[in-house]
């Protein structure tokens, strides 16, 4: 069943700073709260008034018009990458489990945060994550681009903690990751947990998604990361254990350039995905999808935006970033600036954290303002689909 909730932007925020594993349950509503002329949009509204649809949203030409595709999924978005326009929507607002696609956002957050050639010590809770891992051991050293290789191709649940808590503690970080949702307007996204693994409250939408996703292809170093087919990961001194990419729409879609997949048995199948044809770069984002149908429902959903893209007149568009806030320090210069546009504290060691306390300091606190803000302005309506295991 779906469910309308209610959701304070401003208590996910602070819940977001102060808990690890656990986030404010979103508190059901009796009825559904609709946009007034003269109102601001809600949350829910982001993008175009047309994403607020609980269904299917598509503006068919008048003549030449290609069927969507019918696939086994509760929520979808097609969009174009380059102009923002989405092309065709299922529940595009809905809230439904991430599972490990949360590790996009995860990914994004962090690449400008960590120096790729820094190490990070694993931790006993890295260590003793659920699967799916690498097998990192407790006590070792890891080289951060080689977690995020583990993160990104295999799924990695402990590189992604390992990762978080290189940001100087695990709530410090999960404080940055959500933050960055705000900052892309990704308002739907509550992390509790970096990978992406079962946690009450925790959830995202189709649209959501596809604005991480925008905002992945715009970072170099991401795309490197993603669209590696294979790699080497040393789990321990003289032990190498090999990376497959998980996402096959790398090597058996033409023009497949990225994306991650997600399962959990709560959330069932999740995915994104991106590719690249001629000039034209298309997002495509899945969520509660049957298991082992998300990468193939995708593709479906490729193919018509690809044959439809410049002929559909958008539902909606997906939002560019708010303004990043501007980190200054009276005196000094910067140490570094990321290829990923922004700053990058430079220890000048090996070491972690490889952060500034200050910068990540005003990134949280800024989350914090602007969840705040918006929860003062908007009263949220929205929907939440509740599985039960199995």
């Amino acid at each position: 069943m779906k469910q309308r909730v209610r959701i304070c932007a401003a208590a996910l925020a602070a819940a977001a700073v102060s808990l690890v594993f656990a986030a404010s349950a979103p508190v059901p509503a009796t009825a559904s709260a609709s946009h007034q002329a003269g109102e601001p949009a809600e949350p829910q509204d982001v993008g175009g008034t047309g994403m607020a649809s609980p269904g299917i949203v598509v503006n068919y030409p008048a003549t030449g018009a290609v069927p969507l595709p019918q696939v086994p999924a509760s929520a979808y978005v097609i969009a174009d990458a380059n102009t923002g326009q989405v092309l065709a929507a299922d529940d595009p607002h809905g809230l439904f489990q991430p599972a490990s696609t949360l590790k996009v956002l995860t990914a994004i957050t962090l690449i400008p945060l960590l120096k790729p050639s820094a190490s990070v010590v694993a931790s006993q809770l890295a260590a003793t994550t659920p699967e799916y891992d690498v097998g990192l051991v407790a006590g070792d050293s890891y080289k951060v681009s080689d977690l995020f290789n583990a993160l990104l191709l295999i799924s990695a649940n402990d590189a992604a903690v390992a990762l978080t808590q290189a940001t100087g503690s695990l709530a410090k970080g999960m404080a940055l990751i959500n933050a960055e949702a705000h900052h892309l307007q990704a308002y739907d996204v509550v992390a509790v947990q970096p990978n992406g693994l079962p946690a009450t409250g925790q959830q995202t939408s189709a649209y959501d998604q596809a604005l991480i996703a925008r905002q992945a292809l715009s970072m170099p170093t991401f795309m490197k990361y993603d669209s590696t087919v294979s790699a080497q990961f040393p789990v321990k001194p003289g032990t190498m254990v090999p990376l497959v990419n998980q996402n096959t729409l790398l090597t058996q879609y033409s023009g497949g350039i990225g994306g991650k997949i997600g399962w959990t048995e709560a959330a069932e199948a999740t995915y994104i995905g991106m590719a690249k044809r001629g000039g034209e770069t298309l997002i495509v984002t899945v969520l509660h999808c049957t298991s082992l149908q998300e990468i193939t429902s995708g593709e479906k959903l490729l193919n018509w935006g690809f044959a439809m893209d410049g002929k559909v007149r958008p539902v909606g568009t997906l939002v560019p970033p708010l303004p990043s806030p501007a980190v200054s320090h009276p005196g000094k210069h910067a140490a570094a600036r990321s290829a990923d546009q922004r700053t990058v504290a430079d220890t000048g060691s090996s070491s972690v954290p490889v952060i500034s306390v200050a910068a990540a300091g005003a990134l949280a606190v800024a989350g914090i303002i602007g969840a705040s803000w918006l929860g003062w302005r908007h009263r949220r309506s929205a929907r939440l689909r509740r599985q039960s295991p199995g």
